[in-house]
């Protein structure tokens, strides 16, 4: 019976978080499209064959398709579902047609649908968050630790996942961001920590901190270790509507800004490739708050993976909604419309390095994975 337990834990609350993820963004791109005038063929939660299906009466088909990693909406006009090129059947259309096919709108409402896939990731993570605060109460992260990078100051200290962070050379630590905070403040690589394990107070001496550049340039920053675990806690402090809305803008670019430096990161080399997880990861991830942590952990994790979504999604990559981005800003800035064989190219490439990365991310997951399992 574990199978079946695991598969409730683990494949159920992952399906639902990428249905509903999957299915916000693709709403901002088709809520735009239906109200600048552009025809939306289908609207697809998941690829492959379909599974149930069901026209409106705008012509819109609405599907639920067999594999459940992602979803699109195609347009009117278009060679595909990543709105890439043109049909070449689409010179075929009427003069009628042509007015709500996508190939034929001006950039300008290209760039807007575009922008509104991310630009909903990004809404529905301000908006659960603000109710979240709103009703609930502001949310922290404890400074509990949930993962330890090999060699790092915090390994060599002898610094374990479940370990409560309590003070750095004697200050508190509150959240899990004040642990950066302290260890900033580290001018001779050295710190003492107390921690709690177990219920009891340990203390540890931390030596040769190591400082490693964090924006890729000159900046330089005291690294402890150490990663955040997948938790939260709820502090009853009562916020207006409007304060829940601005700390949920907080939040919001908070996270954005953590992700992008962690990017930045790896790119410089700063930070190990290994870390960079996949879908796998993310069902991992999913599967285990909703079986030790309650719903409110589940929906925070949400708007944390919307929002890396709507990040992601912008990168500048061809096949991403940012690629797309880019060839409309050109086309703006020239006045010209890009060759559709170059866009064919271009998107060729994209798609090559996204499935790159993907093996790359679901070979860490399984290896990730892999130690967890035997070790």
């Amino acid at each position: 019976m574990d199978w079946l337990v695991n598969t409730v834990y683990y494949v159920v609350p992952f399906i639902v978080l990428l249905g509903i993820l999957v299915f916000v963004h693709e709403f901002g791109h088709f809520i735009v499209a239906r109200l600048t005038g552009v025809q939306v063929e289908a609207f697809s939660i998941g690829f492959g064959k379909t599974l149930w299906s069901r026209k409106d009466a705008k012509g819109t088909t609405w599907k639920i398709s067999a594999v459940p990693l992602g979803g699109y909406c195609q347009f009117l006009g278009d060679a595909d579902a990543s709105s890439s090129t043109a049909d070449e059947k689409a010179e075929e259309l009427s003069e009628e047609q042509k007015k709500v096919a996508f190939p034929y709108q001006n950039p300008f409402k290209k760039l807007a649908i575009v922008l509104a896939g991310p630009g909903a990731n990004y809404l529905f993570a301000i908006v659960v968050f603000a109710a979240i605060f709103y009703f609930v109460g502001k949310i922290a992260f404890p400074p509990v630790v949930g993962e330890v990078f090999k060699d790092s100051a915090a390994d060599a200290a002898g610094i374990i996942p479940n370990d409560r962070i309590l003070t750095i050379n004697g200050h508190k630590i509150t959240y899990f961001e004040d642990i950066r905070k302290e260890v900033d403040l580290i001018t001779d690589g050295r710190a003492t920590v107390e921690l709690l394990r177990d219920g009891k107070t340990l203390t540890f001496p931390l030596k040769e901190i190591e400082v490693q550049e964090y924006d890729g340039q000159t900046s330089k920053r005291p690294m402890l270790g150490v990663k955040s675990v997948n938790a939260i806690e709820v502090e009853q402090e009562k916020l207006s509507l409007w304060g829940a809305v601005k700390e949920a803008c907080q939040e919001t670019w908070d996270v954005t800004e953590a992700t992008l430096r962690g990017v930045g990161q790896m790119i410089t080399g700063k930070r190990s490739g290994e870390e960079l997880g996949g879908i796998v990861r993310i069902a991992e991830m999913s599967g285990d708050i909703s079986k030790k942590s309650g719903l409110l952990d589940f929906i925070v994790f949400m708007c944390l993976l919307s929002i890396n979504l709507g990040l992601i999604n912008l990168f500048p990559i061809p096949v991403l909604d940012g690629g797309h981005v880019v060839i409309y800003l050109i086309e703006i800035v020239t006045g010209k419309e890009i060759n559709n064989k170059l866009k064919d190219s271009l998107f060729k490439v994209g798609f090559s390095l996204i499935i790159a990365l993907m093996v790359f991310a679901t070979w860490n997951d399984m290896v990730r994975l892999f130690h967890r399992w035997f070790a």
